[in-house]
């Protein structure tokens, strides 16, 4: 029996006021308040992260490990992605930032853009001679592929057959790390420096790869106080910092929606980013309308993985320090693109991904009844109570909408009694005078 899906969005209860917030905004609608206190299915959670954003209590957080992790581990390696380098403005060098994060913890970090160029290139190459269908989905952002599992499995054939960055990266890493140190490969923590809480759970329950590489992950904010606490230290005690190799620009832009398409070069393509936007996308996927367009990025976080809900700063000011890195990346590189990505591949044997991925599977919301002849009287009762509700779509009942709340009354969820609009209603029409001949009793 498959083991539930594991989110690594949580609630608090303690601080949950039961507003219907995050009711109202999950794309998924995988929210519920029951008993004055939010709850999550796991079956229908994408790990967005848009409760995460709309909380005015902060009751919704995002679950990641700590730093006393790294304790448990010989050696231990932060894979910097972009949307890292994006906290910080260009005041504070790359390097400075890897120094600090040895300061806090890590033995040594890994550059992802480096990994985005190689990937880049493996996309460029797939899109060259594939044949459709089109168009080609980015495997980039694991929410993007949970929504497509659950709720467009029949786009699940559309996704192009390339490791994220990060994985890659990371199945690198610990290759090389092991070889170089004659150590274990139990013996070595990869750390992902994540910007939402999709990244952290597909560490744990990967969609997309047989065995992920990555030990964990830690949230921007989580690491951000400590980090700029580190880093004000040491540009205050030195002058001369330890440089790792880095990739390009192209692979720098990866944490903007763009980037993405910039980096494999492609020309026929759409950037498409935020949850309604995606979820807009696949719809006119569905229906034929884009299957004229090659390529198609697209990320549940608004402007890319820098919009992120686990970040520690503002999504423009992210794009503005971002921008700005890219621009010095690009200063010192040649000036094709594709010479720039091969001057900067130094690494030996990079990992394809054809050896590591998974195919994709559907995981759609489990139906009514396992049984075929029940799920059809529980759809004919679903319908039937939808009708006699009263299609406000309030949120009263703790559902997102009246057909939602049908169906949690179907699946014994809840009680048809529950949706107070219906019980106020019932009581008007009682409570209403009535005049003329209506009004006549029998003497």
């Amino acid at each position: 029996m498959e083991s539930p899906y594991l989110n690594s969005v949580r609630i608090d209860r303690e601080r949950c006021t039961g507003c219907l917030l995050c009711v109202k905004n999950c794309l998924v609608q995988a929210i519920r308040v029951r008993n004055g206190k939010a709850v999550i299915n796991s079956n229908r959670c994408i790990d967005c992260g848009e409760c995460v954003r709309h909380c005015p209590t902060r009751a919704v957080t995002t679950w990641a490990e700590p730093l006393t992790e790294l304790k448990k581990y010989k050696v231990n390696i932060a894979l910097v992605t972009p949307s890292f380098y994006a906290q910080f403005d260009t005041s504070v060098p790359s390097a400075v930032l890897w120094a600090g994060l040895r300061e806090i913890g890590f033995d040594s970090a890994f550059d992802v853009p480096l990994a985005g160029d190689y990937i880049a290139e493996e996309i460029e190459a797939y899109l060259a001679a594939c044949q459709g269908p089109f168009p080609v989905i980015s495997s980039a952002c694991p929410a993007v592929l949970r929504l497509l599992q659950t709720k467009y499995p029949e786009l699940l054939s559309h996704v192009v057959p390339a490791l994220a960055p990060a994985e890659a990266a990371a199945i690198y890493v610990r290759r090389e790390t092991t070889r170089q140190l004659r150590i274990s490969p139990e013996e070595v923590g990869i750390w992902f420096l994540s910007p939402c809480p999709a990244k952290g759970t597909n560490i744990h329950q990967s969609v997309d790869v047989r065995h992920t590489a990555v030990t964990g992950s830690f949230t921007l904010s989580s690491l951000y106080a400590p980090l700029t606490k580190a880093v004000k230290k040491l540009q205050g005690t030195h002058n001369e910092f330890e440089e790792i190799p880095v990739g390009t620009s192209y692979g720098l832009s990866w944490g903007l929606k763009t980037g993405e398409i910039e980096a494999t070069g492609e020309r026929n393509a759409l950037a498409v980013s935020g949850p309604k936007d995606v979820d807009e996308m696949f719809q006119q996927i569905m229906l034929g309308n884009l299957s004229d367009v090659k390529y198609i990025a697209c990320y549940i976080c608004a402007g890319g993985c820098i919009g992120g809900p686990s970040v520690a700063v503002n999504k423009f000011v992210a794009f503005k320090n971002l921008q700005r890195r890219i621009s010095l990346r690009r200063e010192r590189e040649r000036e094709d693109r594709r010479d720039a990505m091969r001057a900067a591949e130094i690494c030996e044997n990079f990992p394809h991904s054809a050896d590591y991925i998974k195919p994709l599977q559907p995981k759609p919301v489990p139906p009514l009844d396992a049984d075929f002849g029940k799920a059809l009287e529980k759809m004919e009762a679903l319908t039937e109570l939808e009708k006699a509700l009263p299609q406000l779509d309030c949120g009263a009942c703790g559902a997102p909408t009246c057909r939602s709340f049908a169906e949690d009354v179907v699946r014994g969820y809840a009680e048809a009694g529950d949706c107070i609009m219906k019980g106020r209603r019932k009581g008007a029409e009682a409570a209403e005078p009535c005049s003329g001949e209506s009004c006549s009793r029998p003497e």
